[in-house]
C-alpha cells in the first residue's frame, strides 16, 4: 500500500492506526546514501516501542550533526530492536542504486532480532511476506521512519569518518562522499578508490577521459 501525506509532520499517525488493530512491532525503514559517489547505501530498520515520544525527531536531513548524533544514542538505547543493511559500491554498480537501495533495506529488515508485524517504509515500495506501507515523505511523516533515517545517515557518516581516516586527501568527513566541488576536485586528482561507484558520471567520465588519454600515447 502507497500513501501519500500533504501534512509533513512527524508523528505517530501512521502507527497509531496499526494500534488500533494491535499491531505494536512496526519497523520503520529507510535509506541513506543514493547520492554519493562511494561507499555503500546503507538502510536502517527501527521498532520503538509502544506511543513513544521523542521531541524534535525528523528526516535526519532536517537535523544537524549534533543532533543527528544525540537522536542516534538515545533511538539505539530505547529502541525495541534496530537492524542495519547495507548494498556495496560493487553491487550499486551491478544492479542500479534504486534496486540497491531496496536491498540494503531487506537486509535491514532481516538483521532485527524480532519479527515485525508491519512495515513502515519511506516511499519506495518493498516486496515483503510482511505487509507493508510506502509513505511519500515518510522519513518526515513517520516517527519509526524518521528514526530509521537517522540510524541510518549516523551509521554511513560514521562509516565515511573512518574512510577519511584512510585516505585523508580525499575530505571524506566532510562531503561524506557526495559531489561536492572539492570532493570531485580531489577524484580528479587522486583517481578513484577502489570502493568509488565506477557507473556513476563524474566517476564514469573520469576513467573514459583517462583510457582515452592513454589511446592517444
Amino acid at each position: 500500500m502507497k500513501v501519500k501525506d500533504q501534512g509533513l509532520q512527524c508523528d505517530l499517525k501512521y502507527e497509531k492506526e496499526l494500534y488500533k488493530n494491535n499491531i505494536t512491532l512496526i519497523a520503520g525503514v529507510d535509506e541513506v546514501g543514493r547520492g554519493p559517489l562511494v561507499g555503500p547505501v546503507v538502510a536502517a530498520a527501527v521498532i520503538l516501542p509502544v506511543n513513544y515520544q521523542l521531541e524534535g525527531l525528523n528526516d535526519s536531513k532536517k537535523l544537524s550533526e549534533k543532533k543527528r548524533n544525540l537522536y542516534y544514542d538515545i533511538i539505539m538505547k530505547d529502541a525495541v530492536a534496530v537492524g542495519i543493511g547495507e548494498a556495496s559500491n560493487v553491487e550499486i554498480d551491478e544492479i542500479n542504486i534504486y534496486e540497491a537501495s531496496r536491498v540494503a533495506m531487506q537486509r535491514a529488515i532481516d538483521n532485527l532480532k524480532i519479527k515485525p508485524e508491519h512495515i513502515l517504509v519511506d516511499a519506495m515500495p518493498l516486496h515483503l511476506d510482511i505487509p507493508s506501507t510506502s509513505i511519500i515523505h515518510g522519513d518526515a511523516l513517520s516517527l519509526s521512519i524518521a528514526a530509521a533515517s537517522v540510524v541510518a545517515k549516523v551509521t554511513r557518516d560514521r562509516m565515511m569518518d573512518d574512510f577519511d581516516i584512510i585516505h585523508p586527501e580525499y575530505g571524506f568527513r566532510k562531503h561524506k562522499g557526495y559531489p561536492t566541488k572539492y570532493h570531485l576536485e580531489m577524484l580528479k586528482k587522486y583517481g578513484p578508490l577502489e570502493n568509488y561507484r565506477f557507473t556513476y558520471g563524474p566517476v564514469r567520465d573520469l576513467i573514459n577521459k583517462c583510457e582515452e588519454g592513454n589511446n592517444r600515447k
